[in-house]
């Protein structure tokens, strides 16, 4: 056990002690005792970057758990780096779950068969979660500090192994961006920002006969993905499993590859707080590798991603090398990029305060027309990406519409509670209830810490 306090020194103010303690019982709730599911009926496994936003909560409350969950995600990493998208529990049935780890059919792995996972991952957030629990742990005093170093020492490695597979083995198009292979592994799964790259993928609905969905059994088809796109990501997946998993030549054998700036912008802050963790470590050089890696990726960002005639971000094909034509959620977040050309910071900001999006931001610009208020990532406010999103406003310093936003997330929450997302026009709580990283985001912004410990990587 960990020298850790049984509960969390932040003082609560008594309007939000409801707040706290409601996010407290959601997180114990989808506690599974080995580690923290997104929501016991529609998630019944371990998801990647779930982990690293819960583990963000849990520094509050439990940091014991939050290390034990980064623990046993990384454990599931494959020899080549790559950090599964989800680790599925052996406790539960393949057919409770599809596609179950029967389906995703792994390769032996360095001699040995992999753990139970998927072959694709998702934004490898967890670098900037393990440093924020460390920050969090070491406020209890040097004891705290150093077990949580030890848990940075066991990560370390293997973090940067992770960014190693994403901006060596994914950088499909040569130009300095790691490349999604499946619309889930953004985070951001059925976004209009992948349609027009997606368009060129079959859409065989007789897989879904062969390979029915388990989603709708437990959800209103109105609101997650259709058929159409769904019979796609079978598609996407029988391909890249079908090629032993493989990143080469992805441009020529894959059919969807797909730069995204949210993706990218993670992975750029992942290098910024792996530089921290190599400071706290005493690897001084490593420190400046990772932040001159951070410098890079926020280039290319700006270069290959940046659409002039909008001043906005958008998702581009790196098979086709086209843009996506909508404004999503996704092309905010490069504002986490403290090296961020300042051009490129206010028209950021000029976005998010606009009629499109406004605060909280909705996951589409409200006046597109895939725009729709109910589906998934195509409309509905999710408090994940505003975190992120709030991150970068305090970042650059733009402390008044950080503050807004966090007010805003709290009050949508407290009035609708731990929803997966909501109603970008009611607040309506849609898709799963208890929601892990809801729950565990709003104990980070009841808390209210001060801006990230990074800046400008001069």
């Amino acid at each position: 056990m960990h020298p850790y306090p049984p509960s969390s020194p932040v003082a609560v103010p008594d309007p939000a002690a409801e707040l706290w303690q409601s996010a407290v019982r959601v997180l114990d709730t989808n506690w599974s005792g080995e580690h923290t599911v997104p929501s016991r009926r529609l998630y019944p496994h371990q998801w990647s970057w779930d982990t690293a936003f819960t583990a963000v909560g849990l520094a509050y409350v439990n940091p014991t758990r939050a290390w034990h969950d980064l623990h046993t995600l990384f454990e599931a990493q494959w020899p080549d780096g790559r950090v599964p998208h989800i680790v599925f529990d052996p406790a539960t049935a393949e057919d409770d779950y599809f596609p179950g780890p029967g389906f995703w059919n792994l390769p032996v792995l360095a001699g040995r068969p992999a753990r139970r996972s998927t072959g694709i991952v998702q934004p490898p957030l967890h670098a900037l979660a393990a440093w924020e629990v460390y920050r969090h742990a070491s406020a209890h005093g040097a004891a705290c500090a150093g077990a949580a170093r030890t848990e940075l020492a066991w990560l370390y490695p293997r973090l940067v192994r992770q960014q190693e597979y994403l901006t060596e083995r994914r950088d499909a198009a040569g130009g300095g961006l790691a490349s999604i292979v499946h619309p889930w592994e953004s985070g951001l799964d059925n976004s209009p920002a992948w349609d027009q790259a997606l368009a060129g993928v079959p859409a065989d609905l007789t897989l879904l006969d062969r390979h029915p969905r388990r989603d709708l059994a437990v959800s209103d088809a109105a609101h997650r993905p259709t058929d159409e796109d769904h019979a796609r990501y079978v598609g996407l997946i029988l391909n890249y499993r079908d090629g032993g998993y493989s990143d080469t030549e992805l441009v020529r054998r894959h059919p969807f590859a797909v730069e995204c700036p949210a993706f990218n912008s993670i992975l750029g802050v992942a290098e910024l707080a792996l530089a921290q963790i190599a400071g706290v470590l005493g690897r001084t050089g490593d420190a400046r590798r990772h932040r001159d890696r951070a410098r890079e990726i926020t280039a290319a960002i700006s270069r290959r991603l940046w659409e002039p005639e909008s001043r906005t971000f958008r998702a581009r094909d790196a098979r086709t090398g086209r843009l996506s034509p909508v404004r999503c959620v996704s092309g905010l977040l490069p504002l986490m990029l403290p090296d961020l050309p300042a051009d490129q910071v206010e028209a950021i900001m000029a976005e998010a305060r606009s009629e499109r999006f406004g605060l909280p931001a909705p996951s589409v610009d409200r006046t597109d027309g895939s725009f729709d208020t109910h589906r998934y990532w195509r409309g509905p406010v999710w408090v994940n990406v505003n975190w992120l999103l709030r991150r970068g406003m305090q970042v650059h310093g733009r402390r008044g519409e950080a503050e807004q936003l966090r007010r805003a997330m709290l009050r949508l929450v407290h009035e609708h509670g731990h929803y997966e997302y909501f109603h970008p026009e009611t607040g309506q709580g849609l898709g799963a209830p208890t929601f892990s990283w809801t729950a565990a985001l709003c104990l980070d912004l009841l808390a209210d810490r001060s801006a990230p410990a990074y800046a400008r990587a001069d």
